[in-house]
């Protein structure tokens, strides 16, 4: 006789990964869990496991989950106006513009979805500063190692083979040098360069920072040819290194003509923005780019919302980071395929002289989420508000499986 029982968690999780290889385009490699619900620092699956997120959705939920004032305003604004179209104003675009031109030190900003569009538009305001002085002057140079986004003018300044083979040829006139390699980059910026666009620390190519040096140098010599300098601060900015945008972590800060931000700034919503001093802002005119959803309400006072409580906790995440590292350095002293530790605040690479896909997977079995970014470097993109005891707790879970690798 069948059995009529009721499916348990393990056959629903199942049966939401068998829906998943059916029906959706599998170009995501996913790992075998089933995500129900967020809590602070914590992520539970639908089988009631419990994991520590130190990789918060790729740096996305940098407040964490459920945070009871992202909530709290989230609720209030869904019951109000989600979408009313870029047509018309609303009440929170102005406001969050305003707010991002004081902590960024730049005058205007253009709101999108993502990052790799926010990537779009500052690609398109190098293009039309380049062309405005001549048809010549096109050229972008980007780094070896970069990661600006996916599509195909984010990929045309990505300076890693791998995201760029299957979709070439893409854009014409992009030249990538070797990050802190200031005599490469002389060789590549001159009369032809319409923009040169730099992270701070670069995310996906293994959490490599650029020195001061070298950042003044582009800066310098995009300053000389009439070039606009962009600096990406998808993963690297918005609170993640202790400081708003990581070019302020410099000394005096060097300013970019246009930077781009995206990942943690609605918390979860949606929301990438291009902030642009007016020189750069001055290339796009009306009818020259737009947005159906950027901007929104429910996003823009989300955003509004999250900055004021990201100013809060900008000195504890630069704290907390520092102490994050020490006790990795201080682990490391035990592990002879730990390689080096890099980061910045909560953004922390730890580069292995082998693979780590095994080393996240046994995390992921001990409820700790990491990742692996360039293939040997762990990626930890902690929460905000993540306390002392739950780096205590990662580092107790980290300990004993690198014992195992």
């Amino acid at each position: 006789m069948p059995s009529t029982a009721e499916p348990g968690a393990a056959e629903i999780a199942q049966g939401i990964m068998d829906l998943e290889s059916q029906y959706l385009l599998q170009n995501y490699a996913r790992y075998p869990i089933v995500l129900h619900r967020g809590r602070g620092c914590l992520l539970f699956d639908v089988q009631g496991k419990r994991y520590l997120d130190l990789i918060s959705g790729i740096g996305v939920n940098a407040l964490g989950h459920a945070h009871p004032r992202i909530m709290r305003v989230l609720r209030e604004q869904a019951g109000l106006l989600i979408h009313g179209s870029n047509l018309y104003y609303h009440e929170y675009q102005g406001p969050l513009a305003k707010r991002l031109a004081e902590i960024s030190g730049l005058e205007r900003s253009f709101f999108c979805n993502s990052g790799t569009e926010a990537m779009e538009a500052a690609i398109k305001m190098v293009r039309s500063h380049g062309g405005k002085i001549g048809p010549e002057k096109y050229e972008i140079v980007s780094l070896d190692n970069s990661f600006h986004g996916r599509t195909m003018g984010a990929l045309s300044v990505t300076g890693q083979a791998k995201y760029r083979k299957d979709f070439e040829p893409l854009l014409a006139g992009v030249r990538f040098v070797p990050p802190n390699d200031v005599a490469a980059l002389e060789e590549a910026i001159g009369p032809r360069t319409a923009g040169v666009i730099l992270e701070w620390i670069q995310g996906e190519g293994g959490i490599i920072p650029l020195t001061y040096e070298y950042v003044a140098k582009a800066k310098a010599l995009a300053a000389h040819h009439n070039a606009l300098v962009v600096f990406d601060e998808i993963q690297c900015g918005v609170g993640r290194p202790g400081k708003y945008f990581a070019y302020q972590l410099a000394d005096p800060a060097i300013l970019p003509d246009i930077t781009v931000a995206a990942k943690p700034l609605a918390c979860g919503l949606p929301l990438g923005v291009l902030i642009a001093n007016q020189k750069a802002a001055a290339t796009i005119g009306p009818g020259m780019h737009g947005t159906t959803f950027g901007g929104g309400p429910l996003a823009c006072r989300v955003a509004l919302e999250c900055l004021e409580i990201i100013g809060e906790l900008l000195p504890s995440i630069y704290r907390l980071g520092g102490d994050f590292r020490m006790q990795l350095t201080e682990m490391a002293r035990h592990f002879g395929f730990i390689r080096e530790i890099r980061g910045c605040g909560l953004m922390i690479g730890v580069e292995l002289d082998k693979p780590g896909k095994q080393i996240v997977l046994d995390a992921m079995a001990e409820g700790l989420l990491i990742n692996c970014t360039h293939d040997t470097v762990l990626r930890f993109l902690p929460p905000y508000i993540i306390t002392e005891e739950e780096i205590d707790r990662a580092m107790k879970i980290l300990r004993r499986v690198l014992q195992k690798a």
